[in-house]
């Protein structure tokens, strides 16, 4: 492990590596060669990492548009500088079309309804130039996107708007890592389906995008005119099916995890065997033992469900969780680790030596996908960006 950069305050801190996210967009590249775009997806505080910080870390290393979730992201951007286009991936709630056409956001047409509210903001705003979206077809995953039946309705909808443009066409996998299964085969070749028919319709699609982070790392044949990297950005692989297919990702997608989180022992005690530890006595020491305290808890991060699960590394070694995760700390038993004391560092994620916790295996640990605990990182948490 690297010298601590925590300087003060809170004994917990985390550390994003801005070489380690820009190198993740480049090795994206190279993998997808020169012709498609790369919109890089920085909603949720880009995965807990800093949206501000991270954005502008990706606009300077190259990405061609962002992909946030809601208006307010959007303007968060806005305000900070960052100027190319920035796609809102889930629509919007009538009434905001405003802020988006003000603050130069895309936003997605979800609902037959929202090309209507779109046409008269954007002819109330009485700009020179027509508003661009983009059009999100719902091809199997059942939560956003027009029917593929609605496609005429749309088309019929869309020439009736002198102020609008489709800009892009898009849709979204529910399991592009599982190769066990033909549920991906079956979306994209709806929405190949879906794209000629808009054609027929005279509605050219644009900008055609489908591919997240696990199409782009295993199914070349959705990369399409766009790409839409997100865990993969930050250095996580989603979990593939069957196993091997994850080998041979690994193989051809070289990225490195962006994210340390780290934290100072706060406490040391030695009990006795037979005591307690924590909420509701989940864990009850067999021997005598020494137990280390970090401050750190749920409400930084660190899922309940790590309770009496896994561990984190001091002075390079694993030290297992032990007791209820609670709001605020951590216990660890630290009575096999001669030497720890008072102020040694405890990496939660992260490496410290030779050995290293990634975050896609405590996910793994815990049944619950990288991204869940990537958001969960909270907001008390001082992000240093190295």
């Amino acid at each position: 492990m690297s010298k601590p950069i925590h300087s003060g305050g809170r004994p917990l801190w985390a550390e994003i590596s801005l070489k380690a996210l820009a190198g993740n967009l480049r090795v994206t590249r190279r993998h997808i060669g020169r012709g498609p775009e790369i919109l890089a997806v920085v909603k949720s505080n880009a995965y807990g990492m800093g949206a501000v910080a991270v954005t502008k870390a990706l606009e300077k290393a190259g990405a061609d548009r962002f992909g946030v979730t809601c208006g307010d992201e959007g303007i968060e951007l806005r305000e900070s500088g960052i100027r190319k286009p920035i796609l809102v991936l889930t629509g919007f709630w009538p009434g905001e079309e405003r802020r988006f056409i003000q603050n130069r956001l895309t936003p997605a047409v979800t609902r037959l309804d929202d090309v209507r509210h779109l046409e008269r903001a954007a002819k109330a705003a009485g700009g020179k130039s027509r508003l661009r979206f983009h059009l999100k077809i719902n091809t199997g995953m059942n939560r956003l996107g027009i029917a593929p039946s609605d496609l005429p309705a749309f088309a019929a909808a869309l020439a009736d708007c002198r102020h609008l443009a489709l800009e892009g066409t898009f849709t979204h996998f529910a399991s592009a890592e599982d190769f066990s299964a033909g549920q991906t085969d079956d979306q994209e070749a709806l929405f190949r389906q879906c794209l000629e028919r808009l054609r027929e319709l005279g509605v050219s699609p644009g900008i055609v995008h489908m591919a997240n982070s696990g199409a782009i790392c295993a199914r070349p044949s959705t990369w399409a005119d766009m790409v839409r990297p997100g865990a993969i950005l930050y250095g996580y692989y989603q979990s593939f099916d069957p196993p091997q297919k994850e080998r041979e990702v690994r193989r051809m997608l070289p990225i490195e995890p962006c994210l340390s989180l780290r934290a100072r022992i706060i406490s040391l005690r030695e009990l006795p065997a037979g005591q307690p530890v924590g909420y509701s006595a989940r864990f009850v020491t067999q021997r005598p033992s020494r137990i280390a305290v970090i401050n750190a808890g749920y409400a930084d991060g660190i899922l309940r469900q790590r309770t009496n699960r896994g561990g984190m590394l001091v002075r390079g070694r694993r030290a297992p969780i032990v007791g209820t995760i609670s709001m605020d700390l951590t216990t660890l038993d630290v009575t096999d680790l001669p030497g720890i004391t008072l102020g040694d560092v405890v990496t939660i994620y992260g490496k410290d030596g030779e050995a290293e916790i990634r975050v896609s295996d405590v996910a793994h640990e815990i049944g619950t996908v990288t991204s869940d605990l990537l958001c969960a990182l909270g907001r008390r948490v001082p992000r240093y960006y190295i």
